[in-house]
């Protein structure tokens, strides 16, 4: 299971009191600054406005695609290692909100991690050092380091390679 921390509400669903977990001002300017990041082809300008605007904390030489989609709402639960490629148009999120619950979860994502492009990472997961996740996927659950996943439901992939090189 995802570490995630259930939050009960009670009325309309958990979207719907939005405003009263998350302030409407922090979700106006994360989102003008998550837009401005998405369509920036300036690596060094997305990881400064992702760490100072944002709160994430993002290792050295990571790099983001283009449309990269972060957490609107809580982009502090989001820790990215040192030299990482997150792919084209990878969603990562740190919140589910429900019906009768909302959840929060942190994302932690390893050092010299490659996240192929059109994946969603789920909040309350951990993808280890090293890891490969192939394009499309849905992480749901935590990844070991060093291994290569894919798909949705996720699993483990068997990793090929010509002979001679190394994985």
């Amino acid at each position: 299971m995802r570490k995630v921390t259930r939050y009960p509400v009670e009325g309309p669903n958990a979207l719907w009191q939005l405003y009263r977990t998350v302030s409407p001002w922090k979700g106006v300017k994360n989102f003008i600054f998550i837009q401005i990041s998405r369509y920036t082809p300036v690596l060094s300008i997305k990881n400064w406005i992702y760490r100072h605007m944002l709160g994430m904390r993002v290792g050295e030489h990571t790099a983001f695609g283009l449309m990269v989609m972060v957490d609107v709402f809580f982009p502090e639960k989001i820790t990215i290692g040192r030299n990482s490629v997150i792919g084209y148009n990878t969603t990562i999120l740190a919140h589910e909100y429900m019906i009768r619950e909302y959840r929060l979860g942190e994302v932690v994502i390893g050092d010299e991690v490659l996240i192929g492009a059109n994946t969603t990472i789920l909040p309350g997961v951990t993808i280890g050092d090293g890891a490969v996740v192939a394009a499309g996927s849905v992480v749901h659950k935590d990844v070991a380091p060093g291994t290569f996943v894919g798909g949705n439901p996720l699993r483990e992939l068997e990793r090929k390679t010509p002979e001679g090189i190394k994985p």
